[in-house]
């Protein structure tokens, strides 16, 4: 009986998370920031002329990556932030990635990227305090998979 219970208190608790959660569709809102060619134009596209400060913000990136398939980026800031966004230079679109961060969340995101050759990720992050914060990191990507 204890049992029923339990499992029942457990349904109606995964029931109600996603009433909870609420995400911004950024590709519904605004679409042009998914086509746009460089990181400048899609910032400006997404949040607007916004001058960021290069603080707050650690980005880990491989020194060279092996693999340009499946670039590890670590993104991680003490920021109470509102959206993190990841931009790259390399690619026809520039927009990777535009995150939402749920009330009281860390940031600390660890997530795979591609790009066909050498080149730079860019990290924006909206503060809640209403200002945006930045940090940037220029890598190589091994030709073939392998760093030759």
């Amino acid at each position: 009986m204890q049992r029923r219970k339990f499992l029942g208190l457990s349904a109606a608790a995964l029931v109600a998370v996603p009433a909870m959660l609420s995400a911004k569709d950024f590709r519904k809102e605004k679409p042009d920031v998914w086509t746009s060619k460089s990181v400048e134009d899609a910032v400006k596209k997404l949040y607007g002329d916004i001058k960021a400060e290069e603080k707050g913000i650690k980005l880990k990136t491989p020194e060279v990556a092996n693999n340009g398939g499946q670039i590890p980026i670590g993104i991680k800031s003490d920021i109470e932030a509102k959206t993190v966004a990841v931009f790259q230079d390399v690619n026809p679109e520039a927009t990777v990635a535009v995150f939402t961060v749920p009330e009281g969340q860390p940031v600390d995101y660890l997530i795979k990227i591609k790009m066909k050759k050498t080149g730079s990720v860019t990290v924006i992050l909206e503060g809640k305090d209403g200002k945006f914060y930045k940090a940037s990191n220029h890598f190589k990507v091994a030709l073939g998979g392998c760093e030759g």
